[in-house]
């Protein structure tokens, strides 16, 4: 903002007052151009693992203000059943594929349900309807359950599903030292950890498949 003593001198000297000009449009066309951006990313020592941090009293509001319909479901009559009937039409699936011994079809079902889960509940955030001001925007689905409140009976059913399902596949595998490992490594690492109060709103950055200048 120039000052009054500027103004005035601009007056009395025609090449004052082109300066003068110069300094407006540039000060004007600065201010047009920048953007303020507000980063939820808290990065730590490492470049690959963020930390998202809590939300305004602004976003709580707007979180609350209606029922979150991309997570409230969880906890509607029906929802637990449909993962068993997922479950098993995966098992009878991977059953008619020919050349697919039994423990091969488990070990498939188990690794295509954990990780189809770990895409749905921990990789895509925000909601796909607009009616909360982008509240939920940084937030992945397993983090806006519950208004992310920990160990809910909804959360508890979600961890112990995949779990179940480890322990199913051990009785049918025929003591197979390598789908053992390979089943309780997707089972652990993608089906259980992502849910741990450990890694709540933590993002790791996986190349190929998060991006590393998006909040993920």
């Amino acid at each position: 903002m120039p000052s009054l003593i500027n103004v005035v001198s601009a007056q009395q000297h025609p090449s004052s007052a082109i300066e003068l000009n110069r300094t407006l449009s540039n000060n004007s066309d600065s201010q047009d151009f920048i953007i303020p951006v507000q980063d939820h990313r808290r990065r730590r020592s490492s470049s690959i693992i963020s930390e998202v941090e809590q939300g305004t009293q602004e976003d709580d509001t707007d979180q609350r203000m209606l029922p979150n319909m991309n997570a409230t479901w969880v906890d509607q009559r029906g929802a637990r059943l449909i993962h068993i009937v997922i479950i098993s039409l995966l098992k009878l699936f991977f059953n008619l594929l020919p050349g697919i011994t039994d423990d091969i079809a488990w070990t498939l079902t188990n690794v295509t349900y954990v990780m189809g889960s770990y895409v749905m509940f921990h990789m895509i955030k925000g909601t796909p309807f607009e009616f909360n001001g982008g509240a939920y925007d940084n937030l992945t689905m397993w983090e806006q359950i519950d208004h992310e409140t920990l160990y809910t009976p909804a959360r508890k059913f979600l961890i112990l599903v995949p779990i179940g399902l480890f322990l199913l596949v051990t009785q049918f595998i025929s003591n197979d030292l390598q789908l053992f490992a390979i089943n309780l490594f997707v089972t652990f690492f993608l089906g259980v950890l992502p849910k741990l109060p450990l890694l709540h709103r933590i993002r790791i950055y996986v190349p190929f498949i998060t991006n590393p200048h998006q909040i993920s």
